[in-house]
């Protein structure tokens, strides 16, 4: 039996977090190294969206965890008490109650735990419009820069692509006329 066939035998056809039971998708929780049913949920596309964009939360949806914690099943679990941890950190009280009350096994409270300690507390690095910039993105140059050691100009409005991100927040990497040079932050957008 395939993984979807398992999960959905699993859910009932219903979201494992809200019980939506429309436009279902396998979810596989972080971090999962292979696809399997055990570290994989099936839930809607309302859950998907908000898991997978903080932006979009909407606290009163999430209002369906006070039953899905009680699941039974450990991927469900890890979810729903990430996400009443995070609920609980933007200031939603109603949510401390449940994390108190929700039980989870020790190997199961670590694997929802595991994530909380890859954070990257690390100074985010920031364009000239104060956008924040990931490895791989594409920058345009705004200013005339001096190339030292290369004897030339990177002319203002040259793309830089695929950048790479260094350990000081304040500069990138990129290449310029096949060039690879170190290239302040605040001298580029995206």
């Amino acid at each position: 039996m395939s993984i979807e066939q398992t999960l959905f035998a699993r859910c009932d056809n219903k979201c494992e977090l809200c019980a939506s039971e429309s436009h279902l998708n396998i979810f596989d929780v972080p971090p999962a190294n292979e696809p399997r049913a055990d570290k994989s949920i099936m839930i809607c596309d309302t859950c998907f969206g908000q898991l997978t964009d903080s932006d979009t939360c909407d606290t009163n949806h999430w209002r369906c965890l006070n039953d899905s914690m009680w699941s039974q099943v450990p991927a469900v679990q890890v979810i729903a008490w990430r996400q009443l941890k995070h609920l609980t950190e933007k200031g939603e009280d109603w949510t401390n109650d449940l994390v108190e009350m929700m039980y989870m096994e020790p190997d199961v409270q670590e694997w929802a735990a595991a994530l909380e300690e890859e954070v990257d507390d690390s100074e985010p690095t920031l364009d000239s419009n104060g956008v924040r910039l990931a490895a791989g993105d594409s920058v345009v140059l705004i200013k005339d820069l001096d190339v030292k050691g290369a004897n030339f100009t990177a002319k203002r409005g040259t793309p830089v692509r695929n950048i790479g991100l260094t350990s000081n927040p304040e500069h990138i990497e990129g290449r310029v006329n096949g060039q690879r040079i170190v290239i302040l932050s605040c001298y580029v957008k995206k």
